[in-house]
């Protein structure tokens, strides 16, 4: 499990230690468009995870998992209870753990899972879980009328990190590479590349210039602010 715990979440995550945390989330970013948080416990403290998912069409795709094993189940049939259609693809942004936990689980239920041949590779040196089906360079996809790319803007957050964007609704899906507004830290850098990491921020800002959403992996989200506090915490640390 990846320990990303600061004095700064333990004053947010006061209001919900009297509250149940095992639960499942879901807000609307726009019309079509929805970001889900679960929650892992450390030392009683319940740390959030987003992941994101589009209603297409006949069929939803989801970006990232469910962190917390207890929520696999529960995404899908709220999805089919909201939507009445059917997951069909979820690829996660990273190796961690808050990203793929739910992977084989879903492969199990007949979901394609696709991952970068980074993040696969990663996942099998970790013995952690692992997609299906594997692609190689930037990718562009079309699945029921969603399009949506992947880019890889070099390490960070991790050696594998990728962000998803999605042209039509103009959201930037930045997964753990984008901090929140609400992080003063970069959280867990075990694997990360710092250097590289501010590149990195520098490069998908020029590529998506457009984005007006930018949804980061872990917190709360407000417009694109989140890539230019990245870069700030980067450059400050």
């Amino acid at each position: 499990m990846i320990r990303i715990l600061s004095a700064f979440f333990l004053l947010l995550a006061g209001p919900l230690l009297g509250q149940e945390w095992n639960t499942l989330q879901i807000k609307e970013l726009q019309p079509g468009y929805y970001i889900f948080t679960t929650y892992q416990l450390f030392d009683n403290v319940p740390f959030p995870a987003n992941g994101l998912y589009a209603v297409g069409d006949s069929a939803v795709i989801v970006i990232d998992t469910p962190w917390n094993e207890a929520q696999f189940q529960p995404l899908l049939d709220s999805i089919e209870k909201r939507h009445h259609k059917p997951v069909v693809f979820c690829m996660p942004t990273h190796f961690h753990d808050d990203r793929t936990a739910g992977l084989e689980y879903y492969a199990s239920k007949g979901i394609s899972t696709w991952s970068s041949r980074k993040t696969y590779q990663w996942c099998v040196e970790k013995k952690g879980p692992k997609a299906e089906h594997t692609f190689i360079k930037d990718t562009i996809f079309t699945i029921s009328g969603i399009q949506f790319e992947s880019f890889y803007p070099g390490p960070g957050h991790a050696p594998d990190n990728i962000v998803v964007y999605f042209p039509k609704a103009k959201i930037l899906y930045g997964g753990c590479f984008v901090k929140s507004v609400e992080n003063e830290g970069l959280g867990y850098i075990g694997d990360a590349d710092l250097k590289s990491w501010e590149k990195g921020i520098k490069k998908v800002i020029k590529r998506y210039p457009e984005a007006r959403w930018v949804i980061p992996g872990h917190f709360n989200w407000s417009g694109t602010d989140a890539l230019l506090h990245t870069l700030d915490i980067l450059k400050n640390r």
